[in-house]
């Protein structure tokens, strides 16, 4: 019988998921649901001074965000409950007693300072810090006593003393690495809960856990790991361990400036979650042919873990701008429109105008930027000059290239006069573009001589939507106003 897939992601309640843990996710649940798998959620909550109440649930609703769903959890229950590791101790004595019992363990009582001074004698030494075993070989009948007074211990692995541990990673093939050099780790801590090396170990074996999905940084421990499985006489799962992500000034890993700061950062700043998958999707894999753009549904379909590339990714914030800037561009207005209120609810508020408090005012704002935008949080500063009653720009601004001020106010008259003639009902963006762009055609003139000056007079930017959109959206009376006025002020230039 086929051993049924199953992945899991196991991280701490700190209360953020960043984009690299997304990512590690992602790639996790991609790879686990590409082979008709189970994808669960487990919580390493053994840390009581990282835990944040609460966090669970935001974990769990910003991976549901981001379209990552789990079979298990520990909102779902399953199976193989409890899923938080504070709540397996008794699972954890059970098996470190049993490794204890198959020499596979030993109690170490060495003091913090003892530790502290090996430590700082090794790095005097130039030697690796790694514990100098002291504690291994004590006798059982030392080891009893010790406990029984009461004396404070930890509980490490026994590593090998020589030869080679083999390892096998998806991605990079064999590692082979000298017994020697490893240390011998702490399984269980003072306070009698497990180290990550042990719980997740044990656990990822009683829930049956088929393919682990990780960071490269923990490829150090990959040996003890199976080691560790090796001891039990379990079967080891398959590992993929991810490259770091890269930030793409520097070369360095991924900070917090660069990128890595928190998904609901993202999300707040109005990223889409199908843009951010389909980005964070791309670092470190590629489908086959040129299609990038890809729905989760799609990138289940055509995910392949043994295609994962083991070079570092480079996180580039402007090609997720474009990849928002693309959903964003396919969206349903009134649903864009709907996610972009929380954004433009400060110019609302501030307008004095009615008018521009209607649903139907607000929604051809969003309309004519719409293509501009890379990220919803933009929707303010781009809309926000259709909402001013007053507007403050230079009124050199108002000039194009090379014009002269006197030039510069005729045009903007004749633009005036060309609007004048066209009746509120027929005020449509297709009439007053064609009107104007028929002056301009039969009289040969410089549509930049004409346009440059009017968008500016509309909007008081240099960069808009354009003046027939903008024209559209204010409306008759409030366009040929502000028209207007630019012309005034190109007096005293």
């Amino acid at each position: 019988m086929t051993k049924k897939i199953r992945g899991r992601l196991a991280p701490s309640p700190t209360g953020f998921l960043h984009i690299g843990n997304l990512r590690t996710a992602l790639f996790g649940y991609l790879t686990i649901k590409s082979m008709g798998g189970d994808y669960i959620l487990r919580i390493e909550d053994t840390d009581d001074k990282r835990f944040v109440p609460g966090a669970i649930e935001k974990l769990v609703d910003v991976l549901e965000w981001s379209g990552i769903k789990f079979d298990e959890s520990p909102l779902l229950s399953g199976p193989y409950a409890p899923y938080v590791q504070s709540e397996r101790k008794e699972i954890y004595k059970k098996h470190i007693d049993e490794l204890l019992q198959k020499d596979g363990a030993y109690h170490c009582f060495c003091s913090s300072e003892r530790l502290d001074k090996m430590r700082e004698e090794q790095q005097a030494n130039k030697k690796p810090p790694r514990y100098d075993r002291q504690c291994r070989n004590l006798n059982p009948e030392e080891v009893s006593k010790k406990i029984a007074s009461g004396e404070p211990f930890v509980i490490r692995q026994k590593m090998p003393l020589d030869g080679e541990v083999k390892c096998f990673d998806e991605l990079r093939g064999e590692i082979t690495v000298n017994a020697q050099e490893l240390d011998d780790h702490v399984l269980i801590k003072s306070n009698g809960m497990p180290t990550y090396q042990f719980a997740n170990i044990v656990d990822d074996h009683l829930m049956e856990i088929t393919h682990v999905t990780r960071g490269e940084e923990w490829i150090p421990s990959f040996p003890k790991n199976v080691l560790l499985y090796t001891a039990f006489g379990w079967d080891v799962p398959k590992f993929i361990h991810l490259p770091v992500v890269l930030n793409k000034e520097g070369g360095g890993k991924l900070s917090k400036r660069q990128g890595d700061v928190s998904v609901e950062e993202f999300r707040e700043k109005g990223y889409l979650s199908d843009a951010l998958i389909n980005f964070i999707v791309l670092l470190g894999w590629h489908p086959e042919g040129d299609d990038e753009i890809l729905s989760m549904e799609e990138l289940i379909k055509k995910f392949d873990h043994k295609k994962i590339s083991s070079s570092p990714a480079v996180f580039d914030v402007e090609k997720l701008n474009y990849f928002n800037g693309y959903y964003i561009r396919r969206m349903d207005l009134d649903k864009l429109t709907e996610m972009a209120m929380p954004y433009l609810k400060e110019n609302v508020d501030k307008t004095s105008d009615t008018r521009k408090k209607s649903p139907d005012f607000i929604k051809q704002a969003v309309k004519i930027e719409q293509e501009r935008l890379k990220k919803l949080s933009d929707i303010k500063e781009y809309t926000e000059f259709l909402f001013l009653d007053k507007l403050e720009y230079p009124k050199e601004m108002l000039i194009w290239k090379k014009q002269e001020a006197g030039d510069c106010k005729y045009n903007l008259i004749t633009i005036r006069n060309i609007l004048e003639k066209i009746a509120s009902e027929e005020w449509t963006k297709e009439n007053i573009e064609n009107k104007i762009l028929q002056y301009l055609n039969d009289n040969a003139l410089k549509a930049g001589d004409f346009l440059w000056p009017t968008r500016v007079a509309l909007t008081g930017k240099q960069q808009s939507p354009g003046p027939f959109d903008v024209a559209f959206v204010l409306g008759r009376e409030e366009s040929l106003e502000k028209i207007q006025i630019a012309i005034d002020a190109l007096n005293v230039l």
